[in-house]
């Protein structure tokens, strides 16, 4: 890790789920962001301060990633990481980050780490079985599940991400009733918590089954399509949760 450098920087899932190439770069970096926009974390800034060796980490909202002009500048002159929930391009965000660094003649190295859509699998559906990822946006609206429909054409499985500030009953209830106007019928769902934890649960059950369950945040939602012997095998097994 030569030269003056923006990193960005995959947290992975827990923790403890970054690699050694990602507590060198943060040791190396003058100024440690987070981005603190697209997820609830299940751990607080404090535990991942202590892992980081104390390091000092600025929370960043998402005015100030995609207004990219100050983290671009400072990146010109010291190393300066942007520390990501999960892996770090999965948001569209951080692919425009690079392309103005670039842009900008900065210097960008990517750090890889685990993400939601590793962990998924976990579940025993398949992972080349999903279509196109559909998220649950914090304002009204039904067009996320036309996603879920053209998917359901194809009869692959649909995972659903939820946005950040949702309980898990409020986005229950709001995907029960969603589908209901959409027309498309729910027989048992997927719903996986803390995916990468120690706390981490699948569940699979019908909506009234689940209206029960305590799910804590992250957590999202997969819509099975039609499954393998050996996928449905797995998938009963998580109706006790794990």
């Amino acid at each position: 890790m030569n030269g003056i450098m923006l990193y960005l920087i995959g947290l992975g899932l827990n923790e403890k789920g970054f690699s050694r190439e990602a507590l060198d770069a943060v040791s190396l970096s003058d100024i440690v962001y987070l981005e603190s926009y697209t997820i609830e974390f299940p751990y607080s800034l404090e535990i991942l301060k202590k892992e980081f060796g104390g390091k000092r980490i600025i929370p960043a909202d998402r005015n100030f990633v995609e207004n990219a002009e100050e983290i671009i500048s400072e990146a010109k002159k010291k190393n300066v990481a942007l520390l990501v929930y999960g892996s770090p391009l999965t948001a569209t965000t951080h692919i425009s980050l690079i392309e103005q660094a670039r842009k900008a003649k900065t210097k960008v190295k990517i750090i890889y780490a685990a993400s939601v859509f590793d962990a998924i699998a976990e579940t025993g559906l398949q992972i080349y079985k999903f279509g196109k990822i559909a998220s649950m946006p914090k304002f009204p609206a039904e067009s996320y599940l036309e996603i879920v429909k053209n998917n359901q054409k194809i009869k692959a499985h649909s995972l659903i991400l939820i946005d950040i500030g949702y309980e898990f009953a409020d986005a229950l209830k709001r995907l029960n009733q969603n589908c209901k106007n959409k027309k498309i019928s729910l027989d048992k769902i997927v719903v996986c918590s803390r995916l990468g934890t120690n706390e981490s649960k699948i569940f699979y059950d019908f909506v009234k089954n689940l209206e029960i369950k305590k799910v804590r945040t992250p957590f999202c939602i997969i819509i099975p399509g039609e499954m393998h012997f050996l996928e449905q095998d797995v998938l009963e097994s998580f109706d006790i949760p794990h």
